[in-house]
């Protein structure tokens, strides 16, 4: 994995003046050399986008369904070496990396589904009133325009599938930018996309510094923007261009609620196996890995212990071995800022129950007791393998401190009764409750999305699609309904 990477520029490969390298978070070994567009040829991939964008609305549903339809084929094929890149740039161990893969197909693969079906219509009957007599109206949608899409690196590949494939179902250009640590698996999708039919200047990936977005974001011609990443940089994206369509999925602070008719000893194991593996998988470095625990206090005393066994019974190590469970997070900087996290709240007098030492980019699955409210831990999102638990006196008060976070992603309620699940549903804060397990469950076909300060639109491949288009009404007249 030591190859030069040319981007794509309107659905071919090209080369620009500059490049980077990437590297291995576990060992420093080097990955691979990214080209970098000149701003020339990054305005040439918005230009091209720009002219097409009435083209490829255009194109016929079966077209779309088509391409969509040979990326999952492609990526199927191709499963193992895109598991192996994404572990080497990522520091994922390869267990995760292939299940992220297997992730990216169902996503293509529900956008081809939902290509085929989508946009039929709905007509209303406008003689409700006098005026609208002979009156039907019938609503479409059509792609608002040309997306640009930014991608993290926790989900280099899957993030990337979730912003194109919905682009390419409705018609709508998209221009890739993935994160500068993990850039080569979203060129790897530009290889497959290459392959298809679709119109050229339909797609692109762009390897685009950080410090050139700005431009890009502001570009007129790009009137949807599709975000996932920091809470700063989404907010300051939704400032600077207020006019536009904006989806930014940004950060959480995600609580696992273990209430207190969760009680036996197999419903607390299967709390404690879930969450520790949940807080730690992809280094926790996930924006629903558990980051609180909140329990009841008729369970606390038991779960506790439980959760620490099942954190520290956690592999940790090399990516590359099918047993690893946790590896390095994507920079040493990383590592250092969560130990940093760490440290604070032991010294403001957080009890360590687990893990709490850094080697390198590597932190240990981590347990913390009797975090201080003040602490950065309490209220930030760690991005790292580390939870708190904290004991509640019954629901109302777990669903409070759910909701005492500015972030409102997902939570997970551990419970059998069917009223508490709705109660649940109701009272916390979040744009997802998972009942029975924990905030970390995502399947790619259903609305994902937050409140508060977790960010503004749903991802899921229809509800991005949705996002990605508007309703247009053509009323017919004279008509005898």
């Amino acid at each position: 994995m030591t190859s030069t990477h040319a981007f794509w520029l309107a659905g071919r490969q090209a080369t620009g003046e500059n490049s980077f390298d990437v590297t291995n978070p576990w060992d420093g070994r080097h990955v691979g050399t990214v080209s970098v567009p000149t701003d020339a040829q990054t305005e040439e991939a918005v230009a091209a986008a720009h002219a097409v964008r009435e083209e490829f609305a255009a194109t016929p549903a079966h077209v779309r369904a088509a391409a969509l339809d040979h990326v999952v084929r492609r990526l199927v094929e191709r499963t193992e070496e895109i598991a192996q890149l994404i572990s080497a740039e990522n520091g994922k161990p390869i267990k995760w990396a292939r299940g992220e893969v297997g992730r990216a197909v169902s996503v293509f693969r529900f956008a081809a589904e939902e290509a085929r079906r989508f946009n039929g219509g709905d007509a209303q009957r406008l003689d409700t009133d006098a005026g609208g007599t002979g009156r039907l109206g019938l609503t479409r949608r059509f792609p608002r325009g040309p997306v640009l899409g930014i991608a993290p690196f926790n989900f280099p590949l899957n993030l990337s599938a979730h912003k194109v494939a919905p682009a390419i179902a409705v018609g709508a250009p998209i221009i890739l930018k993935p994160a500068p640590a993990t850039p080569i698996s979203s060129l790897i999708l530009g290889e497959i996309l290459a392959e298809t039919d679709l119109p050229a200047g339909s797609w692109s990936v762009l390897t685009v510094p950080n410090d050139r977005m700005p431009a890009l974001v502001q570009d007129e011609r790009l009137p949807v923007i599709s975000f996932t990443g920091s809470g700063p940089v989404g907010y300051s994206i939704l400032e600077s261009v207020p006019r536009k369509h904006c989806t930014l999925e940004l950060g959480g602070n995600a609580a696992a609620v273990v209430l207190g008719d969760y009680a036996s000893e197999e419903d607390l194991d299967w709390a404690a196996t879930r969450i520790a593996t949940f807080s730690n998988y992809q280094g926790g470095q996930s924006c629903i890995s558990v980051q609180r625990v909140i329990a009841d206090a008729s369970v606390y005393d038991r779960l506790v212990p439980k959760i620490v066994a099942a954190v520290e019974a956690q592999v940790t190590g090399d990516p590359s071995d099918d047993a690893t469970e946790v590896g390095p997070l994507v920079s040493e900087d990383a590592a250092k800022r969560v130990e940093s996290w760490v440290d604070e709240a032991v010294r403001g007098g957080a009890r360590l129950l687990a893990g709490g030492k850094r080697d390198g980019a590597s932190y240990a699955p981590t347990v913390l007791a009797d975090l201080p409210q003040d602490a950065t831990l309490a209220h930030e999102e760690v991005f790292g393998p580390v939870l708190s638990v904290q004991k509640v006196d019954g629901e109302a008060e777990a669903f409070a401190t759910v909701n005492s976070s500015k972030y409102g992603l997902q939570a997970g309620v551990f419970t059998h009764d069917l009223q508490t699940a709705f109660r649940a549903h109701s009272a916390l804060e979040v744009g997802g409750v998972i009942i029975g397990d924990v905030p970390s469950y995502r399947a790619d076909q259903m609305p994902y999305g937050g409140v508060k300060q977790s960010g503004v639109g749903r991802e899921g491949v229809r509800y991005a699609m949705e996002d990605y288009t508007y309703e247009r009404v053509l009323v017919l007249t004279g008509l005898a309904l």
